[in-house]
């Protein structure tokens, strides 16, 4: 089962690391997720399962792929067009669409802020099985140096219809989808990020964050930000021991 039915709604995650037995072991410890054989024939790739449900990706870094990282990839009807709507957008092709033997068509782009998307049309692999569950995936963000620009490259490329959530100086915020349905956002990031790159993240539901970041650091790895209660849960940024950044939130401690 998709996450949803929305053309460009957040439909996979994948972790690119250089230590995948590592990961699968620190994923396993931290979220109790279970991590499948690797696939020969797909250059060993792994897949993370969430009390059984598929909800990430797992895939050895040798060197020639880039710079360790979680990707989040959004659901497209035609990669190939998205890809060329991409350009036409102002963004970049990192990867042209490619099918992936019979699990889906795939490929990688940069938007105009510089923030790096997977692009996934479905086949036999509809993407994550489960949202919002303890474990899984329960948010995906854009953090933006350029919010208008993002804002209309994510409409024009990934036909989104974005619901203005807040307008002010302070917090410039858009999401796909309004209110309890939306699925994803964009944030005006130009005042923290610094010099920092426009990049995606996502949030895992956790049942405790202050537990999840102490676990995280006995583990070897690390707090990016301290934990905090927000309107919207208690959130912490952490970093795994190889160095790759992920989110995750929970209940609030008020």
């Amino acid at each position: 089962m998709a996450v949803s039915n929305t053309p460009g709604a957040p439909c996979w995650i994948e972790l690119l690391t250089s230590d995948a037995a590592a990961a699968a072991r620190f994923y396993g410890g931290l979220f109790g997720w279970t991590c499948t054989d690797p696939v020969e024939d797909l250059g060993g790739y792994r897949g993370f399962e969430n009390k059984g449900a598929p909800v990430a990706g797992l895939m050895q870094n040798d060197g020639s792929l880039g710079h360790n990282a979680w990707t989040v990839y959004l659901e497209s009807e035609d990669a190939a067009k998205t890809v060329e709507k991409a350009v036409a957008c102002g963004g970049a092709v990192v990867t042209d669409a490619m099918r992936v033997a019979d699990l889906g068509i795939m490929a990688f782009v940069v938007d105009p802020a510089g923030a790096g998307v997977g692009v996934w049309q479905p086949l036999q692999h509809q993407g994550i099985a489960a949202l919002g569950e303890i474990g899984a995936p329960a948010w995906f963000e854009a953090l933006s140096t350029d919010y208008d620009k993002s804002v209309a490259f994510y409409r024009d490329v990934f036909d989104w219809d974005p619901h203005t959530m807040s307008d002010t100086p302070e917090f410039r915020y858009s999401t796909l989808g309004k209110d309890e349905g939306a699925l994803a956002g964009i944030m005006d990031a130009s005042g923290f990020l610094g010099d920092s790159p426009s990049r995606w993240q996502f949030y895992v539901e956790v049942e405790d964050t202050d537990a999840t970041a102490e676990q995280t650091v006995a583990d070897g790895g690390a707090l990016a930000q301290p934990v905090e209660d927000t309107p919207y849960g208690r959130l912490g940024a952490l970093v795994d021991p190889a160095g790759v950044a992920f989110c995750v939130m929970g209940p609030n401690k008020a």
